[in-house]
């Protein structure tokens, strides 16, 4: 495949944070691009993309973006399928593919997608009845984590179960059989970690670092880059990953979300075919950042090498720091520290739980890095311009 020539454009579906730097990048590779999102203020639409604003199943916004643009590519994996395949029918390759966004939409193929490539996963079932459910709870054992097949994030659409007592009610808040759920078993585990990978039409892959990850109520809070996890444990963490990038038939990139269990196996828990919040650290750290690799492969370019230039660490910024302040965190606060990058995505609403930004922090090793971006968070909020905590 040759290059897509410069100034060419790339739509984009959806137009979140991660839409807004996939626009920043193609822009620093020459490339336009047309964004497509119901949002009128969205992320992406405040830095220079065209923005046609609509919902992601409109057939003539559709028609619109395909008729603009030379390749199309989507920010977030619930991107509904027949909207992709209405792009593709007007001639306009969608990447990283159909396939990748089909099966990372729902956790059930996911998972089998592991199995059949002998990849471990937690032990799991799926489930449509509640006599189903009950089955599954006998065959896994107590305690299990319920979650729906589709539609969930950040924590969203799924429960832990301890026992039996509960097991009702839980079916009753998922959606009590109107749609798949899968019941996984618990995992002991002893880090999470994420990679993400980057594959070329023609197959090259390339690798980011292995990342170490702790979430706090299923959202993301803190990254650090490198993991301190054992060569081993990073070396089949690549092959995995490599191995579902092939089998998704990826050009883009993916990230991969694992479990490290305490006995030292690597089991799959997540995926998704597009930037991810824990590759967010590449912006500074690596000598590639995630958004760019994704560009270079969707517009066939050579893919970088995204090697590690810095230790690093990454927290969010989540809409509770506004709570129950009369202005903004003290963003200049944490500014001053010695490595600190803020990137705010120009969302107006901190509401709680989301995501208003990131603060990524570079330093001469990981354990330091993560502790002064902590810092740094502390520092936004803490009263009197003292260090909060």
């Amino acid at each position: 495949m040759n290059p897509l020539p410069t100034s060419s454009v790339i739509g984009i579906l959806g137009g979140g944070q991660l839409g807004r730097y996939l626009v920043i990048a193609s822009h620093h590779l020459g490339y336009r691009c047309v964004v497509l999102d119901p949002d009128p203020d969205c992320p992406a639409g405040q830095v220079g993309a065209e923005l046609i604003v609509s919902d992601y199943d409109d057939e003539q916004a559709l028609d619109q973006m395909a008729a603009k643009v030379a390749v199309a590519t989507y920010e977030f994996e619930n991107v509904p399928v027949p909207s992709v395949q209405r792009i593709q029918a007007h001639g306009v390759e969608v990447r990283p593919g159909l396939k990748a966004l089909s099966v990372s939409q729902n956790r059930i193929q996911e998972k089998t997608l592991c199995l059949g490539l002998g990849i471990p996963t937690a032990p799991f079932a799926a489930v449509s009845e509640y006599q189903d459910l009950i089955v599954a709870l006998g065959h896994i054992g107590f305690p299990l984590m319920v979650k729906t097949a589709t539609g969930g994030y950040d924590g969203k659409g799924q429960r832990v179960v301890r026992d039996a007592q509960v097991v009702e009610s839980v079916w009753n808040q998922l959606g009590a059989g109107t749609h798949p759920l899968i019941v996984e078993g618990w995992v002991d585990f002893a880090a999470e970690v994420s990679i993400v990978v980057a594959r070329a039409r023609d197959g090259e892959i390339e690798y980011f670092p292995l990342v170490e990850n702790q979430h706090v109520e299923g959202i993301l809070d803190v990254t650090v880059a490198p993991a301190q996890v054992g060569a081993g444990i990073a070396a089949k963490a690549k092959e995995y990953a490599g191995a579902l990038a092939a089998a998704l038939e990826l050009v883009g990139i993916l990230a991969v979300e694992f479990f490290v269990t305490r006995d030292g196996r690597l089991l799959v828990n997540e995926m998704a075919p597009r930037p991810h919040n824990s590759g967010h650290y590449t912006m500074e750290a690596c000598a590639v950042s995630q958004f760019e690799e994704m560009i270079r492969a969707v517009a066939g370019l050579p893919l970088a090498n995204p090697k590690l230039l810095y230790p690093a660490a990454m927290v969010n910024l989540l809409g509770d720091l506004w709570q129950g302040r009369s202005e903004s965190p003290a963003f200049d606060k944490a500014l001053a520290l010695s490595g600190a990058h803020l990137y705010l995505y120009g969302k107006t609403e901190p509401r709680v739980g989301r995501k208003m930004g990131h603060l990524t922090v570079i330093e001469g090793s990981a354990d330091q890095a993560a502790r002064t971006a902590l810092r740094a968070r502390r520092l936004m909020v803490a009263k009197d311009g003292g260090d909060a905590g």
